[in-house]
């Protein structure tokens, strides 16, 4: 298994204990493959590489920050970014559009993440239908859950309990229309009271028309990472910390936990162990471990990767980055003859 690690600092190789820096480049908030082609979201751009990382192209969207990329069933790929867009290619990757339905929709409803001052909203997160290449969601940061059903044409919003804090957007691996949702506490007019029901994760059983809060009883509730294993029993597991801003800096530390279901959000269990209970660093990058049913890997904000059992053993995967945003793992994520660093 390879695995690549995003951090604030670029973009690393994990192999044998050791993490080597394979792309320079600032705040990786993607690391992706489809196909041969690996695609690298970051604060400068898009990066991709088409020969397993042995080279970088010169990256597209310059002016953004890419935080997720996704394809359609048809080959269709979509990037959302910071300020909130959303980009679309027919070529690969090679050339993107910018889809100004999807912008006026964020300009009209003046969505904005809610600090002093103000920032721009973000689109953080993509779905696209598993048998409709036409169909697809998009998370906005602080804005909603943007729904299109004609390939970017036209939208309509909706916000999962009213929470248009969107961070993550998961779909069930095998149910069609059942999509989870991880958010925080940030509103268009501030930040809410921190109480149940605020901030967590919610679970959708009709392609995100109505939505169930499945994160009663479980504390931090600010949740933000989250993925779900394609393997029986699909485990979706969830990061959660206090604060949008909880950091290893904190007094106290970050006071982040790990959590997963195994039955869509129905009952959860803690996946940290005695050190990590809760965990002094916050948890930012969040992958599913294709050597284990219900195992993950997670990204901490001190710079190490960790592998966590389905039984809550956690194992050092690497140490001494910068903080973790984003993690990939799979068999030849890159090649063995990986030299240049863009």
């Amino acid at each position: 298994m390879k695995i690549l690690a995003g951090t604030s600092k670029g973009l690393f190789e994990i192999e044998n204990g050791s993490a080597n820096l394979i792309l320079n480049a600032k705040g990786v908030r993607e690391v992706v493959r489809f196909d041969h082609d690996i695609f690298v979201g970051t604060g400068q751009g898009l990066f991709v590489s088409k020969d397993f990382g042995a080279h970088w192209s010169a990256p597209k969207l310059v002016d953004h920050t890419v935080w997720q990329v996704r394809r359609a069933v048809d080959g269709t790929l979509y990037a959302g970014t910071y300020p909130a867009a959303l980009f679309k290619s027919s070529d690969g990757g090679d050339t993107w559009v910018k889809l100004e339905s999807f912008s006026r929709v964020v300009a009209e409803q003046g969505w904005c993440i809610p600090v002093e001052p103000p920032m721009a909203s973000q689109a953080r997160a993509i779905v696209t239908d598993a048998d409709n290449a036409d169909v697809l969601w998009v998370g906005v940061e602080v804005g909603g859950i943007m729904y299109s059903d004609d390939a970017g044409a036209t939208w309509t919003f909706t916000a999962p309990g009213g929470n248009p804090d969107l961070h993550m957007i998961s779909p069930h691996p095998t149910k069609r229309g059942v999509l989870f949702a991880s958010t925080g506490y940030g509103r268009l007019d501030g930040v809410a009271e921190m109480v149940e029901g605020n901030a967590g994760v919610f679970r959708s059983e009709d392609f995100g028309n109505n939505w169930d809060y499945v994160w009663n009883r479980i504390t931090p509730r600010y949740s933000r990472p989250m993925c779900i294993d394609p393997r029986v029993p699909y485990s979706l597991t969830v990061a959660s910390a206090p604060t949008a801003f909880s950091s290893f800096k904190d007094e106290g530390g970050a006071q982040a936990m790990l959590f997963r279901s195994d039955n869509e959000g129905r009952d959860w269990r803690s996946l940290c162990d005695k050190k990590h209970s809760p965990s002094a660093a916050n948890f930012h990058g969040l992958t599913v471990d294709p050597d284990e049913i219900g195992g993950v890997l997670v990204g901490t904000d001190t710079g190490e990767v960790w592998s966590v059992s389905k039984e809550a053993t956690w194992t050092l995967v690497a140490e001494g980055m910068p903080a973790v945003l984003s993690i990939f793992a799979g068999e030849e994520a890159l090649s063995e003859k990986v030299k240049s660093v863009t």
